[in-house]
């Protein structure tokens, strides 16, 4: 039976570290629970046009954002709508079937103003997969100021993501165990955000959000391995939910202390049959308290301590401190030194999962089968950092050395292929590492940014060694040129990795260019821009498998706006 594989092979693995960070978007955590948890998906959620800032938070911050904070946070935060008054349209067409279409409007007046976006995207994906795929958005936001002391913001949207899976055999025909097909994650969501001034340094705010999702992926199976006739249709759908309510007061008590205290109530619900042998709901309550302070121990001198106490309906109590010791000896450079501890409890699939294969009443295997007898994750992390900022000559630099104990390191276990596959409290080790961000402005009109990441994970197990790049390089370039014309260039170049999803095996890294050139349009009253983008001016490289790989393209867009 060449080409079929069993059934077991197709839950092979969702592991990633993408399940041990927090991804924030306006506040509300869009990090997805289902499978073994991801932040891929929620930073679908937002146009990038509607983007102000990406702020990433290196290292553990579950002090502050929670359990999922234990190897960093990615909080993106969206323009407001009075900056997005009056409309834009933008389209964008080129190599590799990229068909991408936008349009934003924004209206309003003084203290109340909003915005509508809808946008889709769509390319061919990587070469060598069946990779094909294609995103459909809307986003609303108001901002209401009612008040001089109330301010209010209504955020609400939705998406859909239809994407290719699957393989093919050399021979070109489909993989039974895994063939080509299409499936589709999707997402809404609705959040409420109230903040009232309580004085010039005190304020309460208030925030309530509600998401839904679901995943749809289905495919045939050729029974012949068991010696049966038939089709069995193997299908890994379901749904998801997160509702969170949270409370935070914010006030400095004289010049040197700033506080900043609350709570959060947050439910997540994830439904699955086909993953958990059950139609009933898995629910976890997570109940947290937490608190920071920002202390000026001296005028040269700032401690920034804080905690969160959780409470996990499934994984019991958790308390994750942080201090940071902030020192500036001069103007314009900062050294600092902090240690904290952070914890992630197993997602519903580590605990739960129950992934079974039932054709005409025949039990034809059993791929995963939880135990259900895990632990939580633990962090010790030390950092210590050095900050220059030199703008008289254009330059700023920070950099960052740390060292992060995990015990505890969830995995799957794949040691005998009869069995079903398990989860359990596998490794501990250490990943330790030394990490810069150069920028620099050597003359007008010109940014140079340098960033390099050395990272050394002391594990025995070649995947967990090699989920990170032993070194990783980007060197970003722009420049404004006459007539308002601006070029950015950018060169990212990472060492090996061996990801954890990749059953096939082997290894990919990453070397790859990219170039924008962009110039001003001017239609009537209506603003716009002309711009050429090129992705990979080299050789293509292996991308997730070894067989897939991601070549150039070139594509252009166009926006304009009014």
């Amino acid at each position: 039976f060449e080409g079929v594989a069993p059934l077991a092979s197709y839950h092979g693995g969702f592991d990633s570290f993408s399940n041990r960070m927090q991804l924030l978007i306006d506040g509300r955590s869009a990090y997805s629970p289902y499978f073994i948890g991801s932040v891929a998906p929620g930073m679908q959620t937002v146009a990038i046009q509607d983007i102000e800032r990406i702020e990433v938070l290196r290292g553990s911050n579950s002090a502050a954002y929670g359990a999922r904070a234990v190897l960093g946070v990615i909080n993106i935060v969206t323009r407001h709508t009075g900056d997005t008054l009056g409309t834009q349209v933008s389209v964008a067409a080129g190599e590799n079937s990229i068909r991408d279409a936008q349009a934003r409007l924004g209206w309003g007046q003084e203290g109340a103003t909003y915005r509508l976006t809808l946008d889709r995207r769509s390319d061919g994906g990587l070469a060598g997969a069946n990779g094909h795929n294609a995103l459909e958005r809307f986003n609303f936001r108001a901002d209401l100021n009612p008040n001089a002391t109330d301010e209010f913001q209504l955020r609400t949207g939705g998406m859909e993501i239809t994407s290719g899976r699957g393989l093919t055999n050399s021979n070109g025909s489909a993989y039974i165990g895994n063939p080509p097909r299409d499936s589709s994650f999707g997402a809404s969501f609705a959040q409420l955000d109230w903040r009232r001034s309580l004085g010039d340094d005190e304020d309460l705010a208030f925030s309530v959000s509600h998401t839904r999702e679901f995943y749809r992926d289905s495919f045939p199976y050729d029974l012949r391995v068991f010696r049966l006739n038939g089709i069995y249709t193997i299908d890994i759908g379901g749904r998801a939910q997160n509702d969170t309510v949270s409370l935070q007061h914010t006030f400095r008590q004289g010049p040197g202390l700033r506080v900043v205290w609350g709570g959060e109530l947050r439910r997540e619900r994830v439904t699955s049959a086909p993953l958990y042998n059950t139609a009933a709901a898995f629910e976890t309550d997570f109940t947290r308290l937490f608190g920071n302070a920002e202390w000026r121990l001296h005028p040269d001198l700032v401690l920034n301590a804080g905690a969160m106490a959780e409470k996990s309906s499934d994984s019991g109590d958790s308390f994750a401190p942080r201090i940071m010791l902030n020192w500036q000896p001069t103007p314009g450079q900062t050294l600092r030194a902090g240690v904290s501890r952070g914890y992630r409890p197993p997602s519903t699939f580590e605990k739960y999962a129950d992934v079974r294969y039932v054709f005409g009443g025949r039990l034809l295997d059993v791929s995963v089968l939880s135990s259900g007898n895990l632990k939580p994750e633990s962090v010790l992390a030390r950092e210590l950092g050095y900050m220059l900022e030199a703008p008289q000559v254009g330059l700023g630099l920070d950099v960052r050395a740390f060292h992060e104990q995990i015990n505890g390191f969830i995995e799957q276990l794949n040691d005998n292929p009869r069995l079903p596959k398990d989860y359990a409290n596998v490794q501990n080790f250490a990943i330790r590492g030394l990490e810069y961000q150069l920028k620099w402005r050597p003359w007008q009109g010109a940014e140079l940014n340098f960033n390099q990441a050395y990272i050394d994970i002391s594990s025995d197990d070649l995947a967990t060694q090699y989920a990170a790049p032993k070194r990783a390089t980007t060197l970003a370039f722009f420049q404004k040129l006459p007539h308002g014309v601006e070029l950015a260039l950018m060169h990212q170049d990472s060492g090996k990795v061996k990801p954890q999803a990749t059953s096939a095996g082997g290894e990919v890294a990453m070397k790859r260019t990219d170039v924008r050139i962009s110039a001003p349009l001017q239609l009537g009253r209506h603003r716009g821009e002309l711009a050429l983008v090129v992705q990979n001016l080299g050789a293509p490289y292996k991308d997730f498998r070894p067989i897939f790989t991601f070549q150039r393209r070139a594509f252009m867009t166009l926006t304009f706006e009014n």
